[in-house]
């Protein structure tokens, strides 16, 4: 039976087009024997998928914010994979992520057919609720956690009525304020109320921040708990920082003062906004754009630099400079200003959202809002104070209040209680 649970853990509907037959198959409750005739699979290029195998319990997490240049949640994910296998390897844990064909990549890494989005980093959009409902259904977890509320939240949903499982929904996005901000005020409303129809369906909702959870709060959701994210200080820290070699990299003086941003270039990081305020500071003051800066309008006081997929290299390049910026106002969280400061580096950023919450005037400086002018004050405000000292409060404060290990001993334990009570969860019509 083992053999045959890890023959069905990959291509379970690549085999069929047919939107009829999608539909018979699911009519008639498709389970992992009728998925294995669809399947075809080398067993050996991936581990024993389904069932317990000896372990506590099967967690799947499960989105479609996984790419090769994703941001705060591939690393979150990143971070809990590493620290299960440290701490709890009696707990098994799968991903179910987009991919170009549906197959297991790795051992405990699945991933489902999704079409690449043009001009969207590579992040990949899932069309298929029944594909991705039966992948999770034949891998057949004890408890589901969704990072989204898109195709693979959906089906993470549905599969768990199917196998009477816990789901639990991680808001990791404000998807009304970024509706507004894309599409304009008048998406706003029926994107809020589509997410809190969504998030209300799950056993539990969890959120990075007071922020967030306030938020579903106000959209009438309940059942939801805070679990702030970490940092791993072993490898943010300030002793990887090699200035004179950046500044050699980027042809910059000697007297800079260097803020850094790292992030993708999308809409909601008020990139442009950053760079107005560098320039209306002029001086010494340079910006250091990293993987931010594509398409952005550039000057010679801007330095942009490729996006880095490696933590250790991201970390020495932001160690390298002297204080870090942040413009985005409506951050579910924040988890680049961690690791900023677990690099020894002061934070500025808007005193709203995610971002507001993590800093205060120990750790940086607040700013009014993201508007150019108001970055360029908190900027001056910040370098007229004692930098250094700030700087090792930021450093103290990663260390002391953002470790991993409150972030998922806190998780596992919300995953054990969940695990075994009945599911609460209302019909919900994808409208919006």
């Amino acid at each position: 039976m083992a053999e045959d649970r890890e023959r069905t853990a990959a291509l379970f509907l690549a085999a069929s087009s047919s939107v009829e037959k999608r539909k018979a198959r699911r009519a008639k409750g498709l389970g992992p024997s009728g998925a294995a005739r669809l399947v075809r699979f080398n067993a050996a290029q991936a581990s024993a998928f389904g069932g317990h195998g000896g372990a506590a319990f099967h967690l799947i997490d499960t989105t479609m914010m996984y790419a090769p240049r994703s941001g705060g949640v591939k690393s979150y994910l990143s971070a809990k994979r590493a620290w299960l296998e440290k701490r709890r390897p009696d707990i098994r844990h799968t991903l179910v992520v987009p991919g170009a064909h549906t197959r297991a990549d790795a051992p405990g890494l699945v991933s489902v057919a999704a079409t690449r989005l043009p001009f969207g980093d590579g992040y990949r959009m899932p069309a298929s609720v029944t594909k991705w409902e039966t992948v999770l259904k034949v891998l057949q977890p004890d408890v589901i956690e969704a990072g989204d509320v898109f195709v693979p939240g959906h089906a993470a949903l549905e599969a768990g009525e199917a196998l009477g499982v816990p789901v639990i929904g991680f808001c990791h996005t404000d998807a009304a304020a970024l509706a507004a901000l894309h599409l304009g005020d008048w998406a706003e409303g029926p994107t809020f109320n589509f997410w809190a129809q969504a998030y209300s369906r799950f056993d539990q909702v969890v959120a990075p921040s007071w922020h967030t959870a306030s938020r579903l709060s106000e959209a009438g959701v309940e059942r939801v708990s805070v679990h702030p994210l970490g940092v791993d200080t072993d490898v943010f820290d300030p002793s990887r920082g090699d200035r004179a070699r950046l500044l050699r990299r980027t042809g910059l003086p000697a007297d800079s003062r260097l803020l850094v941003f790292a992030g993708r270039p999308a809409r909601e990081k008020n990139v442009d906004n950053m760079i107005e305020a560098v320039e209306m500071l002029g001086g010494p003051y340079r910006l250091v754009l990293v993987g931010a800066g594509h398409g952005a309008r550039h000057s010679d006081r801007v330095v942009s630099l490729d996006f880095e997929r490696d933590p250790e290299r991201l970390a020495a390049l932001v160690a390298s400079c002297d204080a870090f910026l942040h413009a985005n106002e409506n951050e579910a969280f924040g988890l680049v200003v961690l690791e900023a400061m677990a690099a020894g580096l002061p934070v500025i950023g808007p005193n709203k959202g995610g971002v507001g919450e993590l800093i205060d005037a120990s750790v940086g400086q607040h700013a009014a809002t993201s508007d150019s002018g108001d970055l360029a004050e908190a900027i001056e405000a910040l370098f007229a104070r004692d930098v250094q000292a700030i700087s090792l409060a930021a450093r103290a404060r990663a260390e002391t209040r953002h470790s991993w290990n409150a972030t998922f001993e806190g998780l596992t334990k919300l995953y054990a209680d969940l695990i075994g009570r009945a599911p609460r969860r209302a019909p919900l019509a994808l409208t919006a």
